[in-house]
């Protein structure tokens, strides 16, 4: 197993520089500079002069290869830069802004995995059923509708019917009020966890169904097991395996792709500061924070294939003979 992360580790290392890379340039392609976002329409009024002090000042004077050699000589130090807009370090932005993108994308799991296991177990074990038929009608409701409807209309019906809204503007964090912090994230979460229990579902049922015909929970129930044995501790610990792939994925995706959740609900999470960011030509910015969302993702995906280890046993890292 050490062996294993060991060059799964090696490996992360061309990821992290092709992102870097490809954030990088692909930035430095969209029209405008950071002097421009900053100044708006009084950056039109510099001299030359001006503005040649404005680019030595922000590094904008040199080629594109020199700067991102520069910057990453930086970042290896653990220095992803200065914002311009917040007069921060990059880094200490991420660590304020990933505690509430984390707790909501934690939270959006918990909520597909509650909802999404036990609605495809259920589809899987009474097959073509009214059960059946309804978990598949919530699973095609599920990911027709896009998150940023179902914010809206769960913030509409709040407002217009029941006359309260979820807190927004004022965020309190975890350690400061529990209990009021769970009350702002709990409707994001479920917005960002609607779509992702469908696919939950989806995958536990047709896992389910998949594992259900194998030869070893027919030896099972020959055995006189009880059925909620066969299937609880046979089919479907078995069956979880592509479930955690998904979560895995999901993850990754969640911790990046939030922003418009926490856009709707005014949640001040990593998403949201991202896409202010690359509007405001933040280069620092928006390189700091992709270069941290591709190094979670990558994690992610290693504790997605130590997991599988720890669900079935016939799956080992180690190094064979």
């Amino acid at each position: 197993m050490l062996r294993y992360l060991v060059q799964r580790f090696i490996a992360f290392i061309p990821t992290l520089l092709g992102v870097s890379v490809l954030i990088f340039f692909a930035i430095r392609l969209i029209p405008g500079d950071a002097i421009s976002a900053t100044l708006g329409t009084e950056a039109g009024m510099l001299t030359s002069n001006q503005r040649a002090a404005l680019e030595r000042y922000y590094g904008l004077d040199k080629p594109a290869g020199e700067q991102y050699f520069i910057w990453l000589g930086e970042a290896l130090q653990g220095n992803l830069g200065y914002s311009i807009r917040h007069g921060k370090p990059v880094l200490e932005l991420i660590i304020d802004r990933f505690p509430l993108t984390l707790e909501l994308a934690l939270l959006s799991v918990v909520i597909a995995l509650a909802v999404g296991i036990p609605f495809g177990l259920l589809s899987a074990v009474y097959h073509n059923s009214v059960i059946d038929l309804l978990g598949r009608l919530f699973a095609l409701i599920g990911l027709a509708v896009p998150n940023f409807l179902l914010g809206t209309i769960i913030i509409y019906v709040l407002s217009v019917y029941f006359r309260i809204l979820p807190n927004a503007g004022n965020y309190v964090s975890l350690s400061a009020d529990p209990l009021r912090n769970l009350q702002q994230l709990f409707f994001p979460a479920v917005t960002l966890g609607f779509a992702f229990s469908a696919s939950v579902m989806r995958m536990t049922r047709s896992s389910m169904l998949e594992v259900l015909g194998e030869d070893y929970v027919r030896t099972a129930r020959s055995k006189g097991l009880a059925e909620q044995r066969v299937i609880l501790r046979h089919a479907l610990q078995n069956a979880l395996i592509p479930v955690v792939t998904l979560v895995g994925v999901q993850m990754g995706y969640l911790l990046g792709g939030a922003f418009i959740v926490e856009q709707i609900f005014a949640l001040p999470g990593l998403g949201r500061l991202l896409v202010n960011a690359i509007s405001q030509r933040e280069y620092a910015l928006v390189q700091g924070i992709t270069l941290f969302i591709a190094l979670n993702f990558v994690l992610i995906n290693l504790l997605v294939d130590v997991a599988y280890a720890a669900i079935d046993p016939r799956i080992s890292y180690g190094r064979r003979a």
